[in-house]
């Protein structure tokens, strides 16, 4: 059977009260062998360690502060966030970066707790999983100051062009997070995507949001896994399989699991 890893799913967000477990049985069902669990913030921690546990092996969690999680009371939020990284057995710091979509009012404290995180990253020699909406510079000018610093990671959910992927290839190890963004139609990432080296890429939903086609409207689940994958392998004229067998193997490098 073709395995597959979702290295992003919130499967404990809310949207999942009454079927998570069932929605990773049915991920596990569709190939989808492992996941990765990025972290929000205090909300919703203990909903993701609890379901964590219950899957031990098959779901694997990571600690972040959410740049959108970044307001008045962030040193709290930060406080609650490292106090755990000592409580538990984490893959990766994240999901972290900055946001200029919501809102800009923040902007600074989302910077400071950014490359706070980045420090943890490098001295734990843990992988980041970085969110950047409408921040590709100021994520660079951050990332300029950790060079050297032997960081990796992923660009989740990356709809970027070729040129930031080859930028940001000269800070580290660095993959990109492809998800159902790529199913939809006029995507520019669906072309970009032909130039970006298989080796380079990552899989996963983001669920319970951003759903491909044929189930775009609906609730995203990691089952829905093999759809993204069937695009790429589209997209780049290989086989699903050699997506499924690279982007694994792409995974449990960077992950170590």
């Amino acid at each position: 059977m073709t395995n597959f890893i979702d290295t992003h799913t919130h499967l404990y967000d809310e949207a999942f009260a009454e079927d998570a477990d069932a929605a990773i049985e049915r991920a596990i069902d569709a190939g989808v062998t492992k996941m990765v669990f990025p972290d929000i913030d205090s909300s919703s921690r203990k909903a993701m360690f609890e379901l964590s546990s219950r899957h031990e092996g098959t779901v694997f969690p990571c600690l972040g502060l959410h740049p959108t999680s970044v307001g008045a009371g962030w040193e709290q939020e930060y406080s609650d966030m490292l106090g755990e990284v000592s409580r538990h057995k984490i893959i990766a710091i994240g999901e972290t970066g900055i946001d200029c979509y919501w809102s800009k009012e923040f902007i600074g404290q989302q910077k400071e707790v950014f490359r706070l995180q980045l420090e943890i990253a490098s001295k734990m020699d843990l992988p980041v999983i970085i969110h950047s909406r409408e921040s590709t510079e100021i994520i660079f000018d951050i990332l300029e100051g950790f060079k050297g610093a032997g960081l990796r990671g992923v660009f989740h959910a990356f709809s970027g062009s070729y040129e930031t992927f080859e930028r940001f290839s000269a800070y580290g190890d660095w993959y990109v997070g492809i998800g159902g963004v790529l199913t939809y139609k006029k995507a520019s990432i669906a072309e970009t995507i032909k130039r970006i080296p298989l080796e380079r890429i990552l899989t996963e939903t983001d669920s319970p949001y951003l759903t491909p086609v044929p189930h775009r409207g609906q609730r995203n689940e990691s089952s829905y896994i093999p759809l993204i994958a069937e695009k790429i392998a589209a997209q780049k004229g290989t086989s699903i399989e050699n997506v499924a067998e690279t982007t694994y193997r792409n995974a449990q490098n960077l992950f170590r699991i």
